[in-house]
């Protein structure tokens, strides 16, 4: 195991004696062999130190964490019991945090296009905060508020204008976006002003996010300047004096090995001196921030196992490694070309001397996980294969492609594994076939 992917490995990982890979006090190896594979194996020491310090860094802040990463029933309960708040993005994440009873006041509820009946979901259960993302939307939860006899408590989601340094598909702050409303256009200010008219809506703030993986702060501190002058202009337009800012998340993380992380640590020091000397400058009050991590907490975490069946040799062109999972437990790489590091937890102590090209089982040219990457010599098949980092976007994204049941999900502590999602079967993927 390389001392440069400690940054990319849970917090927890060591390498046997035997040479296997441990992860929470458990051998890889009996991993696979017990739960099968592919398998996402999840520690809870790497989760739970993490939340940890997005607390210790936000004091005096709400720190939501994005349940799109990941979420099921046990990691509901797991960041309920950090003290975490939950962001949950459709009536399934929703449904799937009040399953976990889920405290509904420590909810805040996103997404673009929300129906009728989540909207009435939410407002019946009592969650925290309702994100507007468009005009019609506020219009909408004011009437669906009226009619249950109570006021919903909304962010105003709106777009700065300020475009994050990432993959395009994951920059969402820029003015051409599918999310919230408006600075510069006037959508925003023009929300501002209808929710005075709404008996049945309660604005406590703005909300912005501008993308994701992002690892320099520069931007969002560009972000909090427009948040601020925009706060100015609402006070000024409006007469609305601005309670809470929530910054959304975004915060990069090492996938390979060489990446810079994000300190959490860092920005939330330069976020809270930025915001304290906007609000001087303008002669506004201090809002409370909110901040939503969701891939910072929980890619690290995680890896997947995989084992190896067939590899291809082709003479002067690459060698194919091939698994037996693929796009259908990871799209990122198909998606936008996210890269990985991996090794071979069976052994993890032998040197990288061959570059090889991991591909999935999938029937598509594209189902590649990583290409050219340094594996031992003689991989060969039946040899176990982690992929490190795929505890955010991996699972929540996972498909049933070619008919591939989704994977089981375990986490890992003091050597004891329990199961979070149960391996799919071929009997469920038939299950709702009429």
């Amino acid at each position: 195991m390389p001392h440069t992917l400690r940054d990319v490995l849970p917090a927890s990982a060591r390498l046997r004696p035997d040479g296997h890979l441990e992860i929470g006090g458990c051998d890889t190896v009996d991993l696979a062999e017990e739960f099968g594979t592919p398998l996402f194996v999840m520690c809870e020491q790497t989760f739970r130190e993490r939340a940890r310090a997005y607390l210790e860094a936000y004091p005096d802040a709400d720190v939501y964490y994005a349940g799109k990463a990941f979420l099921c029933v046990a990691m509901a309960r797991m960041v309920a019991e950090e003290g975490l708040g939950l962001d949950v993005s459709s009536g399934g994440e929703l449904h799937t945090a009040l399953a976990a009873e889920f405290p509904p006041d420590r909810i805040v509820f996103h997404g673009n296009n929300k129906r009728d009946d989540e909207l009435a979901m939410a407002i019946d259960k009592g969650v925290g905060r309702i994100v507007a993302d468009s005009l019609e939307e506020l219009e909408r939860i004011n009437g669906l508020a009226a009619e249950a006899g109570a006021r919903a408590c909304v962010l105003l989601r709106v777009t700065p204008g300020v475009e994050a340094h990432t993959h395009e598909y994951i920059q969402t702050g820029q003015e051409d976006s599918k999310f919230g409303m408006s600075i510069e256009g006037g959508a925003a200010l023009e929300a501002v002003k209808l929710s005075r008219d709404l008996a049945n809506i309660d604005v406590a703030g703005f909300h912005a996010h501008i993308g994701s993986n992002i690892t320099g702060v520069e931007a969002f501190l560009k972000t909090i300047e427009i948040l601020v002058e925009f706060c100015a202009a609402a006070r000024e337009q409006a007469g609305y004096v601005v309670r809470e800012l929530n910054l959304g998340g975004g915060l990069g993380i090492a996938y390979t090995r060489g990446d810079f992380a994000a300190r959490v640590d860092h920005f939330a020091a330069e976020a809270r001196a930025k915001l304290e000397e906007e609000v001087t400058r303008h002669g506004l009050p201090v809002p409370r921030l909110a901040v939503e991590p969701g891939r910072w907490l929980v890619a690290n975490s995680t890896l997947t196992l995989y084992r190896v069946g067939v590899v291809k040799d082709i003479p002067g062109v690459r060698t194919y490694v091939a698994v037996d999972g693929g796009m259908s437990d990871n799209i990122r790489p198909a998606l936008y070309g996210a890269r990985y590091e991996a090794l071979l937890a069976n052994r993890a102590d032998a040197p990288a001397e061959r570059a090889v090209t991991i591909a999935g089982s999938h029937c598509e040219q594209g189902d590649v996980l990583i290409r050219d990457i340094p594996l031992p010599a003689g991989v060969k098949r039946g040899d176990l294969l982690a992929i490190l980092a795929t505890g955010a976007y991996g699972y929540s994204m996972a498909s049933n492609y070619n008919r591939f049941p989704r994977p089981a999900v375990i986490a890992v502590r003091d050597g004891k594994a329990r199961t979070l999602i149960r391996r799919e079967t071929y009997e469920d993927l038939v299950a709702r076939d009429v």
